[in-house]
């Protein structure tokens, strides 16, 4: 019979397609990990993984098994989440992922709100990129993300938590008037200053500017704001700022913020989780909490 430690072995091992990844992954040494994979395939009469000397891939069965294996796991987390709700519905631990141009500007902020409301909960945070947070999400690693919405999955549930507008950064001058309002047609498309591949601030700035593409190509991409701000001081280029990093981002007398005509560019922020998870309460009152820290400073106009 399959126990559910080698489903999950397995499951590991289909995300990363590399026996060491996986062990390191699962907790294990590798040589127990290829054991109870051989196990698992003995059992089914079925060779799941195609190995070679340096990396591996599934067979055409074993991606139905792993797909297969990824529904069961959630299943169980699910059933864990459901006697967690039973015994304590808003206490016990919680996988929460979050984008990185919010997370270093959000955590601060609402963990000691958090704490303070919900003392018996325990926070385990992950910060990486969107596609990898939903990815997570929906196999059951995480019980919850906070990220620009909308996501278009009907297996998720997305509740607002507050709008996030757009400015433009861009460097300080005498004869500079910060009061005015610009216009999108206005701006020096090819001084745009960009993150890197796979950060949603990078696509939601390239769906604002519309057809434009980047004159530098993706080398230019930098890892975090705070180096797109640098540059920005030293007149290397502008770039679309998200308003909740003001606090953090904008220190340097260099750098001018400038608010566009309306309706001004924003994103929606958003906390998002799985339909079937019975923590759905546990997830509302997160909400709640986060709106509260933001509805004033964000929602009204500046």
């Amino acid at each position: 019979m399959i126990t559910l430690k080698q489903l999950r072995y397995f499951w590991h091992l289909s995300q990363t397609q590399h026996f060491g990844q996986a062990a390191e992954a699962a907790a294990i040494s590798q040589p127990a990990l290829s054991m109870q994979i051989r196990d698992m395939e003995t059992t089914l009469g079925l060779t799941l993984v195609e190995r070679s000397s340096k990396t591996c891939a599934l067979t055409p069965e074993g991606k139905v098994v792993a797909r297969r294996a990824a529904e069961i796991l959630s299943q169980i987390k699910d059933l864990e989440d459901y006697a967690q709700q039973a015994q304590n519905a808003y206490g016990g631990a919680i996988h929460l992922g979050i984008i990185p141009s919010l997370a270093p500007y959000m955590l601060p902020s609402i963990l000691p709100a958090i704490a303070d409301e919900l003392p018996d909960l325990e926070l385990r945070l992950r910060e990486t990129m969107t596609d990898t947070l939903v990815e997570e999400l929906k196999n059951s690693e995480l019980d919850a993300v906070i990220l620009a919405l909308p996501i278009d999955d009907p297996e998720l549930e997305q509740r607002p938590l507050f709008i996030d507008r757009f400015l433009l950064a861009t460097q300080n001058a005498p004869d500079l008037d910060e009061r005015r309002r610009i216009k999108p047609i206005a701006l020096d498309f090819d001084r745009m200053l960009l993150l890197e591949e796979g950060h949603c601030l990078r696509a939601q700035t390239l769906d604002f500017c519309g057809n434009w593409s980047p004159k530098f190509g993706d080398g230019l991409g930098a890892t975090s704001l705070a180096t797109i701000m640098q540059m920005v001081a030293n007149g290397y280029g502008v770039t679309i700022l998200p308003e909740i990093c003001i606090p953090a981002e904008v220190n340097d007398e260099r750098v001018a913020l400038l608010r566009f005509e309306e309706p001004q560019p924003s994103r929606q922020v958003g906390l998002i989780w799985r339909k079937s998870s019975p923590r759905a309460a546990l997830f509302e009152q997160l909400q709640r909490i986060i709106r509260s820290k933001y509805d004033e400073k964000i929602l009204d106009e500046n």
